[in-house]
């Protein structure tokens, strides 16, 4: 005798249909959408849904964390340079000084409360969805986000015309590496130019990604290795700290561009 409680197959099918199609439709508008489930992602989105603010992450892959799950060199760990380890503390991550102002942690472990915090804040998430375009508005302000399946891309061509759909939010936020697809796209259209990023120097790195985290164009923030790609600035390699600490900030720029949006909540 089963000790579960008896159900059919189909009820397991509506339960994921109906779940998934209310939250899709519930946040075809939001207050923000991150693309882009990294470190710097998860972390922007942490801050806005903690203060109540609808957050949507698009995420391109089937899981979340970025290279933040696999640390330097498939080790599993991860680096933070001071005061970066306050975050760690934050989360509830374990971590230890490695040298004076330099802290590791387990890249999963790390990976794993940062995504349960963004959980526990309140964030949803689309995972498998690719970033196609932008939604533009008066001013060519970015107001939402053009998106699709993932596996589309790796269609056959003459069968990939499987048209998109698009989401609306107040902010958007490039989360999305090395890659930029957000800035990239608005390039491609040229309503904005980007440098590419430069040779590792992490010193360096880590202070001007802080440093030029913000609005990029009206409507979009940028963060993390985003940054670095818009204004060609080093990259910084397997160290984190500055990817934490600047979805923090870009949390911080979207606050204050929404101050309505986070008192009517």
């Amino acid at each position: 005798m089963s000790v579960f409680h008896p159900i059919d197959e189909k009820d397991v099918t509506r339960a994921i249909v109906g779940g998934f199609l209310k939250q899709f439709e519930e946040y075809a508008e939001s207050d923000v959408i991150i693309i882009g489930g990294g470190p710097s992602g998860l972390m922007a989105g942490r801050e806005l849904a903690s203060r109540g603010l609808k957050t949507l992450i698009v995420e391109r892959n089937n899981y979340l964390g970025g290279g933040f799950w696999i640390g330097g060199y498939l080790m599993n760990k991860v680096t933070l340079r001071a005061p970066a380890q306050e975050v760690l503390a934050e989360l509830g991550i374990p971590h230890e000084e490695a040298s004076e102002g330099l802290y590791v942690a387990d890249g999963p472990h790390a990976c794993s409360k940062l995504i349960a915090a963004a959980c526990d804040a309140g964030v949803k998430f689309a995972n498998m969805t690719i970033f196609d375009d932008v939604v533009l508005r008066e001013g060519n302000r970015v107001a939402g986000a053009v998106i699709n399946w993932t596996p589309i891309a790796s269609l056959p061509r003459e069968i990939t015309c499987v048209d998109p759909v698009a989401i609306e939010s107040k902010m958007v936020i490039d989360a999305t590496g090395h890659d930029a697809c957000v800035i990239s796209k608005l390039e491609e259209r040229g309503l904005a130019e980007t440098v590419g990023f430069g040779a590792m120097w992490v010193e360096r790195s880590e202070e001007l990604i802080l440093e030029h985290t913000g609005e990029f164009v009206p409507g979009l923030v940028i963060t993390g290795m985003s940054v670095s790609t818009a204004y060609g600035l080093p990259r910084m390699g397997p160290t984190f700290g500055s990817m934490l600490l600047s979805g923090k900030r870009a949390a911080e720029v979207v606050l204050e561009k929404l101050p309505d949006a986070v008192a009517s909540k």
